[in-house]
């Protein structure tokens, strides 16, 4: 029996325009396929691989053994406090601290603008905080703190206050997180928002004075929407960093003092390669992925509304 295949007029011009396209595109495909290989190495296969594990029982001690356990590591989440504290001090702690950066920034942005003396000196130094290591960092902040000689105790312990080891206090050791990611990250909101500022033409701003515009409603028409995209960017960034933040908690109190300080990644840690619950820990990763990607959506679209 004899076969045949489309190779009419349609098929024909369809089998063309595929082979042309293939000659004008292939050196560009050829191009970004090392790039596109490198990310499925390092960022798809490692994700796809932790939502794989969350709904497995799986050790670290015997990897090659896991169970599937369908949504159980989801279910076991619900009724973990440990884990809703974490979730709540997460939340908390980006909140508060993306915050204050953002309007600390905003205010330092604004006053340098205005060519306020040592606003040069300022700009060289403010990165300092940036680039400092976060070891270093912690460091800094726990002998500033350290109870007996720390410079912050002598100073209480002069006016007659109390002193402590503030890093070891429930209550008092989260708000010191918190002022550590605002120290760190002030200044570098500071400058991206005063260089969006710059790019604004000044000749708007006169015509703006010319009708009889004040500040507040300069900064309101003028200044806040030409230095949104910047701004959304600056969140964004930012909300994602501290959400996930580890290094800064682990290092300075290890998620203590009595879970004060427990967050979400320490958490993921501790049940990691503490307790060596692969599956859970990994289903953990799973709901910040969520959280994180519901966030990015909502707030980008907001933004690309106004």
């Amino acid at each position: 029996m004899a076969t045949s295949t489309d190779t009419g007029p349609t098929g024909g011009r369809y089998v063309a325009e595929f082979r042309e396209f293939l000659e004008e595109t292939w050196l560009g495909y050829a191009l970004i396929l090392p790039a596109l290989i490198l990310m499925g190495v390092i960022i798809i296969y490692p994700t796809l691989r932790g939502i794989q594990l969350a709904f497995f029982e799986a050790s670290l001690l015997n990897p090659e053994q896991q169970t599937f356990v369908g949504l159980q590591n989801f279910a076991e989440l619900l009724g973990d406090a440990t884990f809703r504290e974490a979730l709540w001090h997460t939340v908390l702690l980006t909140s508060v601290a993306v915050s204050l950066q953002y309007l600390l920034g905003l205010g330092l942005a604004l006053a340098l603008k205005e060519k306020v003396p040592g606003a040069g000196l300022f700009r060289s130094l403010s990165m300092v905080t940036w680039v400092l290591p976060v070891i270093v960092m912690v460091i800094i902040f726990r002998f500033l703190t350290q109870s007996g000689f720390g410079p912050v105790n002598i100073i209480l312990d002069s006016l007659g206050m109390q002193t402590a080891a503030w890093f070891g206090r429930p209550g008092v050791a989260f708000p010191l997180i918190v002022l550590m990611h605002v120290w760190r990250n002030t200044p570098f909101y500071a400058i991206a928002l005063m260089a969006a500022m710059k790019s604004i033409p000044e000749t708007q701003y006169e015509a703006a004075r010319l009708d009889g515009a004040g500040p507040l409603q300069r900064f309101r028409y003028i200044t806040l929407p030409q230095i949104s995209y910047v701004s959304m960017i600056m969140i964004v960034l930012h909300v994602i960093f501290t959400f996930n933040n580890f290094d800064i908690i682990f290092l300075s109190t290890g998620g203590g003092p009595l879970g004060n300080t427990e967050v979400l990644a320490t958490y993921i840690y501790k049940q990691a390669f503490q307790q060596y619950a692969m599956g859970y820990a990994a289903s953990i990763g799973v709901v910040m992925l969520i959280i994180m990607m519901v966030f990015t959506i909502v707030y980008a679209s907001l933004e690309a509304r106004e």
